[in-house]
Formats: structure tokens, C-alpha cells, sequence
């Protein structure tokens, strides 16, 4: 029957089986247990434990015997005898080989010094008889002797001679034991002369010789058998002898256990063993396990019979097994008292044959044992333990009690009425004894070794099987458990001690199943009462269990808690896993509500506890400490309840972190909530303000608890919005950071010499270094400000884009006021007269100096010119703003501006649509001038621009334009409006001494309305004395955007850059202009007058020839110049702003040439003269030595100025294409520009029809190309043209875009401005100039009118916004 239909079907035949208290069994259930008491125990006990010692293998000693005397030693008498009979001197086959006598005394030589390696020659008498024998053998007249006739004799006769007496010194008159050393002594010489012979290969040719020598060997050794030990030493030899019993407890181990486990003294138990030594004997175990024998065959009461297994082949089992343990135990038992045995008087094997199952069966009893008997006797194992093959179980004498009446009494003297129970109760105090007197020393098994023997012994002796034995632990062990007296720890080594198999033994005790555990055992083997009190055992536990881990839990939230995992482990390793124990689903659900309920009152009592700590009761005394620190050990205590649970989260179904959130959470939020609402009424009652790093700590606190809350909770929403309710603290702290920021600026530029941070005099600074600490501190203030931000890990995305963008205001402020600041002490330093311009103050004071100044100036142009030395601290300043937009552009990124303008674009994007920007950005850039007045002595003048607005507020001045009639400023300033403005700009004259000249004034009118479609135009406005001056001028809306706020920074440094590096190029274009000039062309060409004038006189057809060395030789001074220049600059400026220093004076060369060739653009024709081929040809000569210069490479071919591709510029690229037109004819130029114009108009129009069909949001970026170039548009009005917009410069990616964009426009697009730069040297072309003004002029008003037409499609208007649009530019 197989295990599954056992429990299935026969489960209440086992349950009824184990009830039923008619039945009789040697194993008791729960319905009968005989009660037994301490001393029925101790006895039954200590019969086995002294029947273990009688049946002990008997203990074994050794005797010494003496041995008998050996017989007396004679010696030889006559040693010549010997020699003769031996080794005949008269025949040749036994001389001794040619040469024998020298291997022969260096053998000796080496005997006596020791140094011999055969054995027996280390002897000090040995050595004594060698060293007499070796005087003899070295006399001369004996070595010729030998020599010649080569005798053995001889040799025998002295050695015997010098033995005699060498052996005999120091022996008193009749003694004679020292002859015996004569005859070895002498056996050792002819020892030695066969191994030198030996040595020698002599075997063969003398094997006579050899074969004497042995046989003389073994007569001398005839009364002494070895050479090396002397024999006379064994005089007697050991015999083992068995030990008798002495019947004394110190000699019983197993008595001496009982006696500890029962509290008893070793004389107690000695004289109740003397007590009872008559009837505890082999003879009366023996009886006892015939009559166990007869009742198990007969299946009667005193034995487990067929009744007590569920299945009958598990009985016929175990009664097999238990048959053959029967044989062996009476076999241990003969072995112990052989006297027992009598012959048998059958011949027949017992051969595993059955024994008789009743009383009357066909075998008698004495015959059964008769049977056993023999079959012992005829075994292998009968010799194990020692019996004689003779013995058999047959020949027992049995008294009348082993009469089958008798053993139906079921009495025994070794076995208790009910071993179970006997054993269960041993077991007991055999736990309590190992547990009271436990070392210390951790142990995994229950009991200690000597009582598990006890314990074992008693399982073999009772005849209990191996499953009854392991649950009877168990049963202890719970029963101990449950008394409180047992840890669970102690519970889990039990569950081990009866589950985990036993390691295999050397000789397993005889018991069924041993080396099984209660896992490998088939519960279809058990009895009905092992199991019924196995099962009953798993559920009092699994009780027990659940009440401790109840109780355990209700702890679990306190500081340091009991482990609930000993009790989980028992329960899900020992108890569920179980087949024998089975749970009910609604038992568990029940215990986990319960469970629940438990930690939701202890979640209640602990919060409850930790409100009453952490908050005052006055109201008025709460702050946010108080919050944070209650939200600090509600945070504390889930990490550490998190941590505890964190391999084992759920505990029978309850996971405490979860029930803590769920229960302690929403109140702390409700709390916290409330709390923060009326500390913060009290303070605005109190008029005073929070602290801020307060309100950071609450925000921290508060955001590790909506952690935990999420993730916990994920359905259940946060109480509040922490963003929302803590938000002002950001916006307080933003406020003093800006106001922190202005002070940190200014206090970062006072303090800071601007110098290199070197390493010293001599040092080579990196590029890295060469920057002061000015810029890097206020970078690290923005760098931390932000971070402050960051750090807060802000959980609203639209909240950290608006403290994005505030902080971007904040950041483009300072930059902007470092940015003044800088250029304002640049500008200072750089007008500073130098050390060799102080000589000409005093000249200049009047006016009779001024013009011999002005004499000695003219005069100094033809020699070398000085060098200007500029101060370090100056070109440091240009470092800083190079270095600060490299550091803006990080900034940027670090700061994710793109990705905050998005959020705010989609919350603000319909609101924006409909708000008008409250401030507006205009950008006044102030390009050139035309035919302004002269106010020097040499008829030209020094211009410079000041702008002012109508409140005499004074915007911007330009730089100083040294000797120009026409000069070109190029330099931009933002006006901030918030309504219509006036604007003045007047020109005035430059003088070093005295009241500066003035030169012309013009104004403008910055009005929104008229600027409503954001396009950017240019305005040539007449001066009021003479000439013109081009405003290019576009506007923006003021917005609060944090690309906006990155593009005016971005702008200020490029624009203050721009500046001061055309600060520093002012100082040197004189030099470039006086090089680059009509002077200089005409003094290279002409040689000198005298040569013209011989020419003319000579009517030669030909001018006189100039040389490339000549015209490179021009260019000469102003090389070295710049060479001088490069390396003061060199040592101070990094290679960056070194190669935008260089480019900017590559545009100053540019314009000289452009200067040289063409005029300005204008409607009006020039006085200026073109030049002929000659002088053409000398300046794009100069063009291009002048590239080379810029370009300079070492030897390797490596740019060490300014890259090709840039100096390649868009005004390069117009120079070159000149020399194409510059000899062309009128009619053709018109032609080419009327062409040139008609193909751009149609361009333009398709771009603008392009842009009407698509629904780009950004001003169109080819608006304008007709005048988008090098020079600018005819115009007295506003002509529009594309225009570099803060929003283009919010980064330098965006500004390398805009500045590709551009030079591809220019190559896409030619423009016919040169052709009309041309044309304006041409007299004849004045009609056509005035035309294509007008051209232009309808071109840009189209232009204008389609944009706006384009705008209102695309965006709208409203009635509200009048022409105001959108507010603020457009995103891109």
C-alpha cells in the first residue's frame, strides 16, 4: 500500500487504532501511558547501563615470562687447524690475486679510522684488533712475503695472533669469555678479504678461493650466529592475559552517566549494583530476549505486533530486521559467557531460517534455539568475537521460568513494562542534566556524548526501533519547549537531531532503521502510535510557535527587538514542509488579520510615543526642528525596520514595513501638514521670518518620507504637496542669493590684482592659469548656487525650471555688471599714457606745442615704430571674459536650459501668447560713418560716438577711430525700454590735450509699436553739421526666460570681448593704416621723383620695374611691428584670445585694402581715384604676404597663427572677387548688378513664399540679402536685415551655428554691393546708383510688409496687444 492511500484512506483507522484502550501494546499511545516514576526510571536505567558493562569486550594486558637460559658458548681451539683444512697453502687456485696486499691495507686503514661502511667494523674493540693486526701487516719483510708467494695463511695467522692478543689485555687469569671475541674478529677479517675480492671481480677466476673463505666464515661463527647483536640479550618475552571483571562503578562509564543523570553518588549506585549482582546477569538478558523472541514469533503482548503498523509489510519488515538483531544479541551475549552454550545435539544449519511464529509451531523451543545455535557456531562472525566453533546456542540450560507460561507473564529483568514511555522519561532527565551542566561551548545536538550512548544502549537493549526512538526525542523537546525551559534555537537542533541522518558508524548499534532519520524513513514503516504522537507534536508546536511570534512581533518595533527568525525558520523548514502536518487556509488568514491588527495598535502606540517626545505641547513653542526630527525617527524606524525585514519582508503573511507606513505614515503627514501651517501662521503673526535651512531640512525629511510612502503605498497618494506648501523657502533663498551675488561681484573684482597665476619668475603658464581669480570665484558662486538648488532635488518640474530661470537672471546680472566693471578698468588701463608718452604732455599744453607734436609724429612714421607695451593685468581682463564664456557654456549645460524652457513652454505657452512683455530690448548697434567733418590740423579727425537717451542719460561710447573721415565702429549696446524712447548720437573728435571737438549729432526715435514684427533694421541718419552716421537697430521683448537670461549673458561677454580686443587692435591699426595707405602705394611705385621725371624726359614706354623683395620689404616694418607686439601679448594672453586678437587685426587689414580699392557704399558718387593695374597689382600682393603672415607654420607644416578657414572670411572672399570687376566697363557692371539684383529679388520672394507656407514661429533668417553683407544697405529710412538675436546667443553652440549660417549665406548669396562700390568711382553711373537706392528701398518695405502679413497668419492678433503680437521673441 503506498503512502498516499495510507494517509487517505486508513487515517482514521490509525487515529482509532492509537484510541483504542482495548488494545495491548508494548508501546503505549496517548490513551494509556503508565505513569512512571523517578526511581522505576533510575533502575531500568542502570540494569542497562551494568548490563553494558558485563557484555563489554573483555579488556586484554600484557605479561612478561622469562626465557629459558641458552646453552653455554664454546670457542675454536686451534686456529691452524682451521687454516689448513680450510685454505691449503699448496694449491694455486686459492692464492690471492697479483696486487691484493695494497687494496687490502687501505680496507684496514679505513677500519680503523672509522670510515669502513659494511656493518660490524664501528666496534672500538674491532677497531683495536684491526690497528694490532695492521703493525704486522706493514712490516717490510711480510709485505714481500706476500707479494711474492701470495698466500691466504699467513694473513689468517697474524690477524688471528694480533686478535689474541689484542682481545686478552685486561682479562684477569681463567677467564676465558674473550675468546669468543677472537673467533667474530677473525670472521670479520675473512669478511673483509671476500668483499675485497668481490670488489675486484674476482668470483669467477677464484671461485675455489671464495668458496673456502665463506665456509671458514661460517665455522668461525658456528657458536655465534651474528656479527652485530648479541643474542645473550633475550632472556624472556610478553603474553596478553584477559583482565577480570572488578565489578566497581569507576570502571563502569555508562553507570557513572546514570548515576549523573539521576542525581546519585557513586557508592549509592555501587551497592545497589552489589545489591542486585545475582540477578543482573548475562543469564537473565538472555532469557530476556528468548522470551522477546518467543512473543515477537507468537505476536503476542510484550512485543509490537501486527496491530501496532498501519501496513502488514512494514511489520513483516521490521520483524525480519528484528530476528537477526535477536541472533546477534544473544550471540554478544555467549561471547561474553561462552559457559552458557551447550552442545547441540542436531547436525542441521540454522540458515536464516524463520523462527516459529507461536508456540506451536513445529520447532520445540530448544530446538529454535538449538538452530540458532548451531547457525552461530557455523557463522564467520562467531569469530569476531572470539567463541569456539564448537559452542552453540543448543546446548543452553534454561531453568522451568523460561516454560512458555512463564513467558507469557511478559516479565522482564532488562525491559520496562512500557519502554516508550521509560524512554521518554530518561530521555527528560538526561536533557535537563546536559542543559545544567552545559560548558559553554556551542553544541548542535541535544544530548551530550555519554548520555546519547545511554540513551542508544537503552533503545537496543528495549528493542525500540529507530523512528519510535527519534519521535520520543521530539516529544521531550516540544514538551520542554513549551514548559518555557527550551530556546527555539534549541527546538531547531532537536528538529535537526531526529531529520538530519546520522553519519555512518564503524559497528552500528542493533537497531532497526539506525542510521535513518525521520525525513528518509517512509511513514508507511512507523507504528500508529509514533505517528499519532508525531502529528500531535508538530501541532502543539506550531501553536506554540505562532503565540511566541506573536508576542515576538509586538516588539518589532521597538529599539532593539527579539529575532522573530529562529520561530519563522521552525515553522516553515520543520512544521509547513511537513507531509505529516497539514494547514488550514483559514487558519492563516486569521492569524495574519490578527498579526496585523497586533502591529497596527503597536504602529499606533510608537507613533503616539514619538509625537509626545518630539513636540512641545505649546503651540507656540513648535518649529520646523521639531518636524524634522519627528520626521527623522519615523524615517529611522522604517529604515531600520526595512533593513531588519530585508530578506525576509513578509512574516506569515504580515509585512510590518508596510503595516508601520500604512498606519504611522498618514498621520505623521496630517500632522506634519497641520504643524507646518500654523508655525509658519505664528510666524507671520510674529512678523518675523523661518529660518531658511530649516525649511530645507523639513523639505529633506519630508521627500525621504514620500519615498518610503511611495514605495510602500503605491495606491494610496501623499497627504499634501511638499513642493507647493514649502516653495517660498526656495524663492527667499533665490532673492538673497541675488543680492549676495551683486556684493560677491564687486568685492571678487576689488580684491583681484588681475595677474597670471604663475608659479613664480621664469615660470611658462598654461593657458589654464592664465586667468585670475576673480572670474573663477564668481563661477564657483554661480556653480554652488545652483547646486544649492540641485542638491534640494526639487520633486515639481516647473518649480525647479522657474528657480532655473531666476538663477539665470541672477547669473546674466552679474555677468553683465562684471562685464562693465572689467571694460570700464580695461578701457582706463589702455588710455594710460605709457612711460614713452609722458615726454609729450608738457609739449602739448599749448598750441604751438600741439602742432610741433603733430610735426614730430609725422616725422617718427619713417622711422622704426615703438611697440605698445601693454600692461598684463589688461590682457588678463581679456582672459577672464574668454575663459567666463567657457565656463557659461558648461554652466549652461549643467543647468539643462533647453529642457527647463520646454516645461515652462508648455504651462506658459497660452499665457505668453496673450501677455504683453511689460520691458522690450532694443539693440543699437553703431556701425560707421560717412564724410564727417574734419577737425584736426591734418584734415582728418579722431572720432568717437556717445549715445544718450533723452534724459541725458549717457548708454554707450564708442572706441576712438584714430585719422578717419569714414570710420567704422561695429560696436552694439542693449536699451532697456519699457515704452517709446529718444535717443541722441553725437560724434566728437578725439584730442589727447583739451576739450575734445565736436564733430555732428543725429537722433532716433525706439518705438515698440514700429518695431512690432521683431525684424532687425538699419538707419542712415544725417548729422546736423556733415556726413551720416548707420545705426542698425532691433528689438526683443524683455522675457523672463532662461534662454533669454543666458543670451543677454552670453552677449555681454562676446560684446565686451569684442570690445577690448578691438581696444588693443586700435593700438596697432595706425601702424596698419600708415602701411596699408595711398602713401605708402605711391612712395613703393614712384622710387622717387627723379626717376618719373627721367622717364618723362627719356619718353621710356616703360615705368621702372618693381621687385618682389621691394614690394615685401614695404610690408616689412609693419611684420616686425606686429612680431613685437604678438610676443608682449604672448606672454600673457591664451592661445584662444591670442587667435581672436589676430583675427580682429586681420579685419583691420582687410578694411585697410578694402579702403585702397573701393569706397565706402552710398547712393552719392566718390571723389575717391581708382588705382591703376600697377598699384592693383601690388596690393593683392601685399593681400596675400599678409595671409601668409597670419598663417604662420613651423617646419612640420603645424598652424601657429590663425587657421586658414578663417581668415578665409566672407570679406577675404569680396576682396578677391574685385580684381574680376575692378577694370570691367560701366555698362558691364551695370549689367552684372542689374542681373546680380533681379536674381535676388527672385530668391527672395520664393524664401518668403517658403516661410508664408510653413509655420515657423522665428524671424527668417535670409530676410534681407540684397544688403546683408560687407558694406550696408542705401537707406535713409529702417531697411530690414538680418540680425544676431539674444535667443541666437544663449550658448556657444548656438552662436558657432549662427555664425556658420552666415558665412554659408554669404557664399550662397553674392551680392552686387562691390559692383556698386565700383560704380561709385565711375561718374558716368550716377543715374544708376540713385535707381538701385530706390530698388533697394521697395525691396525692404516688400520684405517688411510680407513678414508682418506673415505673423498675423501665423500668430494672430489681438485687440488687447495692438501691434504688439506675441510677446517676447518666438522659440526656435
Amino acid at each position: 500500500m503506498s503512502s498516499a492511500s495510507r494517509k487517505s484512506v486508513q487515517f482514521n483507522r490509525r487515529l482509532n487504532s492509537v484510541q483504542n484502550s482495548d488494545r495491548r501494546s508494548r508501546a503505549g499511545s496517548s490513551a494509556r501511558q503508565l505513569a512512571v516514576s523517578h526511581d522505576d526510571a533510575y533502575t531500568y536505567a542502570l540494569r542497562v547501563a551494568y548490563l553494558h558493562y558485563l557484555l563489554q569486550p573483555k579488556t586484554k594486558r600484557k605479561q612478561w615470562v622469562p626465557a629459558p637460559k641458552p646453552p653455554p658458548r664454546t670457542h675454536t681451539s686451534n686456529i691452524g687447524d682451521l687454516v689448513k683444512e680450510f685454505v691449503p697453502g699448496n694449491s694455486s687456485s686459492v692464492k690471492l690475486p697479483h696486487g691484493f696486499r695494497g687494496p687490502l691495507e687501505k680496507r684496514i686503514e679505513q677500519v680503523i679510522m672509522g670510515a669502513e661502511k659494511l656493518p660490524g667494523y664501528n666496534d672500538a674493540a674491532v677497531k683495536k684488533t684491526f690497528a694490532q693486526a695492521y703493525t704486522a701487516f706493514t712490516e717490510q719483510a711480510f709485505r714481500k712475503g706476500i707479494d711474492k708467494e701470495r698466500k691466504l695463511e699467513p694473513l689468517i695467522l697474524i690477524f688471528y695472533s694480533a686478535a689474541t692478543k689484542a682481545c686478552s689485555l685486561g682479562h684477569e687469569r681463567g677467564d676465558d669469555s674473550w675468546k669468543l671475541l677472537v673467533d667474530r674478529h677473525v670472521a670479520l677479517f675473512v669478511r673483509l678479504l671476500t668483499n675485497i675480492l668481490r670488489d675486484q671481480g674476482h668470483e669467477r677466476d677464484k671461485p675455489e678461493l671464495m668458496s673456502r673463505l665463506k665456509t671458514l666464515e661460517n665455522k668461525l661463527l658456528t657458536n655465534d650466529q651474528n656479527l652485530f647483536i648479541d643474542t645473550g640479550q633475550n632472556i624472556g618475552n610478553t603474553i596478553e592475559v584477559v583482565v577480570p571483571l572488578s565489578y566497581d562503578v569507576k570502571d563502569m562509564p555508562m553507570v557513572q552517566a546514570v548515576a549523573r543523570i539521576f542525581g546519585l553518588s557513586h557508592s549509592d549506585v555501587q551497592s545497589h549494583i552489589d545489591a542486585q549482582r545475582q540477578s543482573w546477569t548475562e543469564e537473565a538478558a538472555l532469557k530476556d530476549l528468548k522470551s522477546y523472541q518467543h512473543r515477537l514469533n507468537s505476536n503476542m503482548n510484550g512485543a509490537l505486533r501486527s496491530q501496532d503498523f498501519d501496513v502488514e509489510e512494514a511489520y513483516q519488515e521490521w520483524k525480519k530486521a528484528e530476528a537477526h538483531f535477536l541472533s546477534l544479541m544473544m550471540m554478544e551475549i555467549l561471547t561474553a559467557r561462552p559457559e552458557l552454550a551447550r552442545r547441540s545435539t542436531t547436525v542441521s544449519t540454522f540458515s536464516d531460517k524463520a523462527l516459529p511464529a507461536s508456540p506451536s509451531s513445529a520447532y520445540a523451543e530448544d530446538k529454535a534455539y538449538s538452530d540458532l545455535g548451531r547457525a552461530l557456531s557455523n557463522s564467520d562472525r562467531s569469530s569476531v568475537y572470539g567463541i569456539d566453533h564448537a559452542l552453540n546456542l543448543g546446548s543452553i540450560s534454561l531453568d522451568d521460568t523460561s516454560s512458555i507460561r512463564t513467558v507469557d507473564e511478559a516479565n522482564y529483568t532488562f525491559i520496562p513494562p512500557d519502554p516508550r514511555e521509560f524512554l521518554k522519561i530518561i530521555a527528560k532527565y538526561a536533557l535537563e542534566f546536559d542543559a545544567m551542566h552545559d560548558d559553554g561551548a556551542e553544541q548542535s545536538s541535544l544530548f551530550s556524548k555519554q548520555s546519547m550512548d545511554l540513551l542508544t544502549e537503552l533503545c537496543v537493549c528495549w528493542r525500540i526501533p529507530q523512528f519510535t526512538r527519534l519521535v520520543v526525542f521530539l516529544e521531550v523537546a516540544a514538551r520542554r519547549y513549551t514548559d518555557t525551559m527550551f530556546t527555539i534555537i534549541d527546538l531547531d537542533n532537536a528538529f535537526d537531531l531526529v531529520k538530519i541522518p546520522l553519519e555512518e558508524a564503524k559497528k552500528s548499534p542493533n537497531i532497526y532503521l539506525y542510521g535513518e532519520s525521520l525525513t528518509t524513513i517512509e511513514r508507511s514503516k512507523w507504528t500508529l502510535t509514533d505517528y499519532a504522537m508525531y502529528q500531535q507534536t508538530l501541532i502543539t508546536l506550531n501553536d506554540a510557535l505562532l503565540r511566541d511570534l506573536y508576542d515576538t512581533l509586538m516588539h518589532c518595533y521597538e529599539p532593539k527587538p527579539p529575532s522573530a527568525g529562529p520561530a519563522v525558520h521552525v515553522l516553515q523548514n520543520h512544521i509547513f514542509n511537513d507531509p505529516s502536518f497539514s494547514r488550514k487556509t483559514e487558519d492563516a488568514q486569521e492569524y495574519a488579520r490578527m498579526l496585523k491588527s497586533g502591529l497596527q495598535d503597536q504602529a499606533r502606540a510608537v507613533y503616539r510615543e514619538f509625537l509626545n517626545t518630539e513636540i512641545p505641547q505649546s503651540q507656540q513653542d513648535w518649529n520646523f526642528s521639531h518636524v524634522v526630527q519627528l520626521g527623522k525617527v519615523v524615517v529611522k524606524l522604517c529604515e531600520r525596520i526595512q533593513k531588519r525585514y530585508k530578506r525576509s519582508p513578509e512574516i506569515m503573511g504580515v509585512n510590518p514595513l508596510t503595516v508601520l507606513v500604512e498606519t504611522m505614515f498618514p498621520s505623521f503627514e496630517n500632522d506634519a501638514y497641520d504643524l507646518i501651517r500654523r508655525i509658519v501662521q505664528v510666524s507671520r503673526g510674529r512678523e518675523e521670518e523661518l529660518p531658511l535651512q530649516d525649511g530645507f531640512d523639513l523639505y529633506k525629511e519630508l521627500v525621504e518620507i514620500r519615498r518610503i510612502h511611495r514605495s510602500s503605498l503605491p495606491d494610496h497618494a501623499f497627504t499634501f504637496d511638499v513642493e507647493e506648501l514649502l516653495v517660498d523657502f526656495v524663492w527667499r533663498w533665490i532673492q538673497n542669493a541675488e543680492a549676495r551675488a551683486e556684493e560677491f561681484v564687486e568685492q571678487a573684482i576689488k580684491q583681484d590684482q588681475f595677474q597670471v597665476r604663475g608659479h613664480g619668475p621664469g615660470h611658462i603658464s598654461l593657458d589654464s592659469e592664465r586667468h585670475s581669480h576673480s572670474v573663477i570665484d564668481m563661477f564657483q558662486l554661480f556653480h554652488q548656487t545652483a547646486d544649492q538648488v540641485f542638491q534640494l532635488e526639487w520633486d515639481n518640474d516647473v518649480h525647479h525650471a522657474r528657480f532655473m530661470t531666476a538663477l539665470s537672471k541672477i547669473f546674466a546680472n552679474s555677468i553683465a555688471r562684471y562685464c562693465e566693471v572689467v571694460d570700464q578698468r580695461f578701457v582706463k588701463e589702455m588710455d594710460t599714457p605709457r612711460p614713452n608718452e609722458k615726454d609729450a604732455v608738457a609739449v602739448t599744453q599749448t598750441t604751438q606745442g600741439r602742432f610741433m607734436q603733430y610735426a614730430k609724429d609725422a616725422w617718427n612714421t619713417k622711422e622704426k615704430i615703438e611697440p605698445f607695451q601693454f600692461y598684463p593685468e589688461s590682457l588678463v581682463k581679456l582672459n577672464n571674459v574668454e575663459w567666463a564664456m567657457q565656463e557659461l557654456d558648461k554652466l549652461e549645460r549643467s543647468m539643462n536650459v533647453d529642457a527647463c524652457a520646454s516645461i515652462l513652454e508648455k504651462v506658459d505657452g497660452p499665457v505668453r501668447k496673450i501677455k504683453r512683455p511689460a520691458k522690450y530690448v532694443f539693440t543699437i548697434k553703431i556701425v560707421e560713418a560717412e564724410e564727417i567733418k574734419a577737425c584736426d590740423p591734418n584734415g582728418t579727425s579722431d572720432p568717437y560716438v556717445v549715445l544718450v537717451d533723452e534724459y541725458q542719460k549717457r548708454l554707450h561710447k564708442t572706441r576712438i577711430v584714430m585719422r578717419s573721415l569714414n570710420p567704422r565702429w561695429d560696436e552694439s549696446v542693449d536699451v532697456t525700454v519699457s515704452g517709446p524712447l529718444n535717443i541722441v548720437a553725437t560724434i566728437w573728435d578725439y584730442d589727447t590735450f583739451g576739450d575734445h571737438d565736436f564733430v555732428g549729432r543725429t537722433s532716433l526715435k525706439l518705438d515698440p509699436i514700429h518695431f512690432s514684427d521683431y525684424l532687425p533694421r538699419e538707419f542712415w541718419l544725417d548729422l546736423d553739421t556733415q556726413g551720416r552716421i548707420l545705426l542698425r537697430v532691433s528689438m526683443e521683448g524683455e522675457r523672463d526666460d532662461i534662454q533669454f537670461y543666458f543670451g543677454k549673458a552670453f552677449r555681454h561677454l562676446k560684446r565686451t570681448e569684442r570690445d577690448m580686443v578691438r581696444k588693443i587692435t586700435d593700438k596697432l591699426t595706425r601702424h596698419i593704416n600708415a602701411t596699408l595707405s595711398y602713401e605708402a602705394l605711391r612712395t613703393l611705385l614712384g622710387r622717387n621723383l627723379a626717376s618719373q621725371v627721367n622717364s618723362f624726359f627719356k619718353r621710356s614706354s616703360t615705368l621702372p620695374q618693381i621687385t618682389e623683395a621691394e614690394i615685401e620689404n614695404a610690408l616689412q616694418s609693419l611684420f616686425t611691428y606686429f612680431n613685437e607686439n604678438f610676443a608682449i601679448m604672448k606672454e600673457t594672453l591664451t592661445d584662444a584670445t591670442m587667435v581672436a586678437v589676430m583675427t580682429r587685426l586681420w579685419k583691420e587689414v582687410l578694411m585697410a585694402i578694402e579702403t585702397l580699392l573701393v569706397p565706402t557704399l552710398s547712393e552719392k558718387p566718390s571723389n575717391q581715384r581708382p588705382l591703376n593695374q600697377r598699384e592693383l597689382d601690388v596690393v593683392y600682393k601685399w593681400l596675400q604676404l599678409l595671409f601668409d603672415f597670419f598663417n604662420a607654420r613651423d617646419e612640420d607644416g603645424e598652424v601657429l597663427g590663425v587657421p586658414a578657414e578663417v581668415l578665409r572670411s566672407p570679406k577675404y572672399h569680396e576682396l578677391a572677387s574685385l580684381n574680376f570687376f575692378y577694370f570691367d566697363s560701366t555698362e558691364n557692371l551695370i549689367r552684372t548688378s542689374e542681373r546680380m539684383a533681379a536674381a535676388t529679388a527672385q530668391r527672395q520672394q520664393q524664401q518668403l513664399q517658403g516661410q508664408m507656407s510653413s509655420n515657423r514661429l522665428s524671424a527668417p533668417a535670409s530676410l534681407g540679402h540684397g544688403g546683408a553683407h560687407a558694406g550696408p544697405a542705401f537707406a535713409s529710412m529702417g531697411t530690414i536685415r538680418r540680425g544676431k538675436s539674444i535667443m541666437m546667443s544663449r550658448n556657444l553652440g548656438t552662436m558657432r551655428r549662427a555664425k556658420e549660417e552666415k558665412r554659408k549665406e554669404a557664399q550662397a548669396d553674392p551680392s552686387d554691393d562691390m559692383i556698386l562700390r565700383i560704380l561709385r568711382m565711375r561718374p558716368e553711373a550716377a543715374g544708376y546708383l540713385k535707381e538701385r537706392h530706390r530698388q533697394k528701398e521697395r525691396m525692404a518695405a516688400a520684405a517688411a510688409a510680407a513678414m508682418i502679413v506673415k505673423q498675423s497668419v501665423s500668430q494672430g492678433w489681438n485687440s488687447a496687444g495692438g501691434g504688439f503680437g506675441r510677446g517676447g521673441i518666438p522659440r526656435r
